[in-house]
């Protein structure tokens, strides 16, 4: 690593802020994966896949079973839509 190089860290809230009010995080998950994450999700059989959209400071936006739906929900919130894995 280059000496002059200085390394800037980020606060987890400042990590959090990153796209605030202007990216939709998507990612295909599990239903399994979910619970805890989308309060007052009703009880699914495991192994379904979902596409879980989610604001930059992780607060949930929408679930869908469909991509297109998931960028469609992103965009109609004025978000840009970025895929996560």
């Amino acid at each position: 690593m280059n000496a002059d190089f200085e390394k800037n860290v980020l606060s987890d809230a400042e990590m959090a802020g990153l796209g605030e009010g202007s990216v939709a995080y998507l990612r295909e998950m599990n239903s399994e994966d979910l619970v805890g994450k989308f309060p007052g999700m009703p009880q699914m059989e495991p192994g379904i896949r979902l596409w879980a959209v989610f604001a930059a400071n992780g607060t949930p936006i929408m679930l869908t079973d469909a991509r297109d739906a998931a960028i469609a929900g992103a965009r109609q919130n004025d978000l840009t839509p970025v895929s996560i894995h």
